[in-house]
Protein backbone atom coordinates (compact mmCIF):
# COMPACT_ATOMS: atom_id res chain seq x y z
CA UNK A 1 0.00 0.00 0.00
CA UNK A 2 1.31 3.44 -0.91
CA UNK A 3 1.62 6.30 1.60
CA UNK A 4 3.30 9.71 1.76
CA UNK A 5 6.54 8.83 3.58
CA UNK A 6 8.64 11.57 5.15
CA UNK A 7 12.36 11.97 4.46
CA UNK A 8 14.98 14.32 5.88
CA UNK A 9 17.35 15.88 3.36
CA UNK A 10 20.78 17.35 3.78
CA UNK A 11 20.73 21.10 4.37
CA UNK A 12 19.40 23.13 1.41
CA UNK A 13 19.10 20.01 -0.80
CA UNK A 14 15.29 19.80 -0.92
CA UNK A 15 14.80 21.00 -4.52
CA UNK A 16 17.69 18.93 -5.87
CA UNK A 17 16.35 15.81 -4.14
CA UNK A 18 12.83 16.54 -5.45
CA UNK A 19 14.12 16.86 -9.02
CA UNK A 20 16.26 13.71 -8.75
CA UNK A 21 13.42 11.62 -7.28
CA UNK A 22 10.99 12.92 -9.92
CA UNK A 23 13.40 11.96 -12.71
CA UNK A 24 13.56 8.47 -11.18
CA UNK A 25 9.77 8.20 -11.42
CA UNK A 26 8.76 8.84 -7.80
CA UNK A 27 5.77 10.99 -6.87
CA UNK A 28 7.24 13.75 -4.69
CA UNK A 29 5.68 16.56 -2.64
CA UNK A 30 7.84 19.49 -1.59
CA UNK A 31 5.68 22.28 -0.14
CA UNK A 32 7.14 25.61 -1.28
CA UNK A 33 6.12 29.17 -0.52
CA UNK A 34 7.21 32.50 -1.93
CA UNK A 35 9.26 34.53 0.54
CA UNK A 36 11.14 37.81 0.25
CA UNK A 37 14.91 37.40 0.64
CA UNK A 38 17.26 40.30 1.01
CA UNK A 39 20.85 40.46 -0.11
CA UNK A 40 23.16 43.42 0.41
CA UNK A 41 22.30 44.86 -3.02
CA UNK A 42 18.69 43.73 -3.68
CA UNK A 43 15.50 42.06 -2.54
CA UNK A 44 13.96 39.16 -4.40
CA UNK A 45 10.97 36.83 -4.01
CA UNK A 46 12.10 33.20 -4.02
CA UNK A 47 10.42 29.86 -3.47
CA UNK A 48 11.56 28.31 -0.20
CA UNK A 49 10.57 25.00 1.43
CA UNK A 50 7.86 25.32 4.06
CA UNK A 51 9.62 22.65 6.15
CA UNK A 52 13.40 22.90 5.98
CA UNK A 53 15.01 19.59 5.01
CA UNK A 54 11.69 17.70 4.71
CA UNK A 55 10.42 16.01 1.55
CA UNK A 56 7.49 13.63 1.05
CA UNK A 57 7.48 10.62 -1.32
CA UNK A 58 4.35 8.66 -2.25
CA UNK A 59 5.29 4.99 -2.49
CA UNK A 60 5.18 1.67 -0.65
CA UNK A 61 7.17 0.99 2.52
CA UNK A 62 9.39 -1.58 0.81
CA UNK A 63 10.81 1.19 -1.44
CA UNK A 64 12.15 3.25 1.51
CA UNK A 65 15.66 1.67 1.46
CA UNK A 66 15.99 2.59 -2.23
CA UNK A 67 14.71 6.12 -1.72
CA UNK A 68 17.14 6.71 1.18
CA UNK A 69 20.04 5.88 -1.17
CA UNK A 70 19.17 8.96 -3.26
CA UNK A 71 21.98 11.55 -3.06
CA UNK A 72 20.90 14.38 -0.76
CA UNK A 73 18.59 12.31 1.47
CA UNK A 74 19.92 11.93 5.00
CA UNK A 75 17.34 9.52 6.47
CA UNK A 76 13.69 8.44 6.70
CA UNK A 77 11.79 10.18 9.50
CA UNK A 78 10.36 7.72 12.02
CA UNK A 79 7.35 8.08 14.32
CA UNK A 80 6.68 5.48 17.05
CA UNK A 81 9.48 3.27 15.63
CA UNK A 82 7.80 3.11 12.21
CA UNK A 83 8.37 5.16 9.06
CA UNK A 84 6.52 8.48 9.46
CA UNK A 85 3.50 8.87 7.19
CA UNK A 86 1.91 12.15 6.17
CA UNK A 87 -1.80 11.45 6.53
CA UNK A 88 -4.20 12.62 3.79
CA UNK A 89 -5.85 15.12 6.17
CA UNK A 90 -2.42 16.63 6.99
CA UNK A 91 -1.56 16.79 3.27
CA UNK A 92 -4.84 18.64 2.68
CA UNK A 93 -4.06 20.99 5.58
CA UNK A 94 -0.63 21.87 4.13
CA UNK A 95 -2.14 22.45 0.68
CA UNK A 96 -4.90 24.68 2.12
CA UNK A 97 -2.37 26.73 4.09
CA UNK A 98 -0.21 27.19 0.97
CA UNK A 99 -3.16 28.09 -1.26
CA UNK A 100 -4.33 30.71 1.26
CA UNK A 101 -1.52 33.00 0.07
CA UNK A 102 -0.77 33.98 3.67
CA UNK A 103 2.79 34.12 4.98
CA UNK A 104 3.48 30.88 6.86
CA UNK A 105 6.10 29.74 9.34
CA UNK A 106 6.90 26.20 10.39
CA UNK A 107 8.55 25.09 13.61
CA UNK A 108 9.31 21.77 15.25
CA UNK A 109 6.09 20.46 16.79
CA UNK A 110 5.70 20.78 20.52
CA UNK A 111 2.73 20.05 22.74
CA UNK A 112 1.26 23.50 23.28
CA UNK A 113 -0.37 23.93 26.65
CA UNK A 114 -0.92 27.67 26.61
CA UNK A 115 -3.57 29.17 24.34
CA UNK A 116 -7.08 28.37 23.28
CA UNK A 117 -8.37 25.76 20.89
CA UNK A 118 -9.96 27.74 18.03
CA UNK A 119 -11.72 27.27 14.71
CA UNK A 120 -11.36 29.66 11.78
CA UNK A 121 -14.87 30.88 10.92
CA UNK A 122 -14.13 32.96 7.82
CA UNK A 123 -11.59 33.39 5.03
CA UNK A 124 -9.46 30.90 3.09
CA UNK A 125 -8.78 28.75 6.18
CA UNK A 126 -12.47 28.52 7.22
CA UNK A 127 -13.16 25.32 9.17
CA UNK A 128 -9.53 24.75 10.24
CA UNK A 129 -9.08 23.95 13.94
CA UNK A 130 -5.91 24.82 15.82
CA UNK A 131 -4.39 26.68 18.72
CA UNK A 132 -4.15 30.41 19.21
CA UNK A 133 -0.75 31.67 20.33
CA UNK A 134 -0.08 35.19 21.48
CA UNK A 135 3.40 36.26 20.48
CA UNK A 136 5.35 39.49 20.67
CA UNK A 137 4.31 40.35 17.12
CA UNK A 138 0.60 39.46 17.40
CA UNK A 139 -1.73 36.49 17.33
CA UNK A 140 -0.83 33.37 15.39
CA UNK A 141 -3.00 30.38 14.52
CA UNK A 142 -1.19 27.04 14.69
CA UNK A 143 -1.96 23.61 13.29
CA UNK A 144 0.09 20.63 14.47
CA UNK A 145 1.14 17.91 12.01
CA UNK A 146 2.01 15.33 14.63
CA UNK A 147 3.12 12.51 12.35
CA UNK A 148 5.93 14.61 10.86
CA UNK A 149 6.79 16.51 14.06
CA UNK A 150 6.06 19.98 12.67
CA UNK A 151 3.73 22.87 13.42
CA UNK A 152 2.49 25.44 10.92
CA UNK A 153 1.82 28.99 12.11
CA UNK A 154 0.06 31.81 10.33
CA UNK A 155 -0.62 35.34 11.54
CA UNK A 156 -4.40 35.71 11.62
CA UNK A 157 -6.98 38.25 12.68
CA UNK A 158 -8.50 36.99 15.96
CA UNK A 159 -11.88 38.30 14.77
CA UNK A 160 -12.18 35.32 12.38
CA UNK A 161 -11.59 32.78 15.19
CA UNK A 162 -14.18 31.03 17.35
CA UNK A 163 -13.11 29.66 20.72
CA UNK A 164 -14.24 26.13 21.51
CA UNK A 165 -13.27 22.85 23.12
CA UNK A 166 -12.11 19.54 21.68
CA UNK A 167 -15.53 17.85 21.95
CA UNK A 168 -17.12 20.70 20.02
CA UNK A 169 -14.66 20.39 17.12
CA UNK A 170 -14.70 16.58 16.74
Amino acid sequence: MKHWFVFYTKSRQEKKVRDLLSRRGYEVFLPLQKVMRQWSDRKKKVEAPLFNSYIFVFDSEDKIPFIVQTPGIAWNIRHNSKPAVLHPKELDTIQRFLSSGLLLESQPYQKLEAGDLVEVIDGPLKGMVGTLLKTADGEKFTVALESIGQTMLVRIDPDVLKKGNLNEFL
